[in-house]
């Protein structure tokens, strides 16, 4: 059980960076990861009352504050039309509706979880992390960035034309991924993601155009690009297998349908 001193809803994001750079303070997003884990935090930093929970659409991209909340990305119109559906099944199956309402975007990208489905999902699209000092990175740079006492302010993702699925094999409906797989297209160059390896998701880019000739071939270079380990899941040969598998039907799924 995690004990809290004391509890501060700031006024400012000046106010919460300040706040942060005590190490025995921690911002607090959703609540529903940190709760579970154990010690004694000074002060709990709320960013509830900075206007951060939401989604903006515009003609170029989709700005998500990093209080919004997993069901908002699940239920938003325009993200899951533009990127048919992978953003909504890439947290469907995270705990269940109510967690969802809690649990934040920010939470789950700033923690960079091993399990994570939205970090796999998000790997594969034009994603960037806006941090209040740091300014705006890219996705596939900040997950491999060390921790620091910056606050991530909001995710950019960029409407590039790229579509996007996203598959998981796991034991049970609500249970951790055995193993995630996000697969992305453009212009005939492939994107794929592979998470809860079970170490946090690593993206792999094709240095050649992919067909439904070579996604196979494609498919097979994505994993052996990646590490995999063993655990209580799943061994580290099982998930390399689960990995050729899913990338080439998230291939053969964009080339036969939504990339036309």
């Amino acid at each position: 059980m995690i004990t809290i001193n004391n509890y501060v809803k700031v006024k400012s994001l000046e106010e919460a960076f300040e706040l942060n750079q005590k190490k025995a303070n921690r911002i607090v997003g959703g609540m529903m990861w940190l709760r579970m884990s154990k010690g004694r935090m000074q002060t709990a930093i709320d960013l509830s009352e900075l206007g951060l929970d939401t989604i903006e659409e515009t003609e170029e991209e989709f700005k998500i504050g990093c209080m919004c909340t997993l069901r908002r990305l699940e239920l938003h119109e325009g993200l899951n039309r533009y990127f048919n559906q992978a953003v909504k099944d890439s947290v469907r199956h995270i705990v269940g509706t109510q967690f969802r309402n809690q649990a934040t975007v920010g939470g789950s990208i700033f923690g960079r979880f091993g399990f994570s489905d939205v970090l796999t999902c998000l790997l594969v699209l034009d994603t960037y992390v806006e941090l209040y000092k740091g300014g705006i990175v890219p996705l596939c740079e900040f997950v491999n960035m060390e921790r620091d006492s910056d606050i991530l302010v909001r995710l950019i993702i960029k409407k590039d034309g790229r579509k996007a699925v996203y598959l998981s094999e796991r034991m049970s409906s609500t249970d951790f991924p055995i193993l995630a797989c996000a697969v992305a297209v453009k212009k005939g160059t492939a994107y794929i993601s592979l998470g809860a390896r079970p170490m946090k998701a690593e993206l792999f880019v094709s240095g050649e155009r992919v067909t439904e000739e070579n996604a196979e071939v494609i498919a097979a270079k994505a994993a052996k690009a990646v590490s995999f380990s063993s655990n209580m899941r799943g061994s580290a040969e099982y998930r390399e297998h689960l990995a050729k598998v899913l990338a080439k039907r998230g291939l053969l799924t964009l080339l036969k349908g939504a990339c036309r």
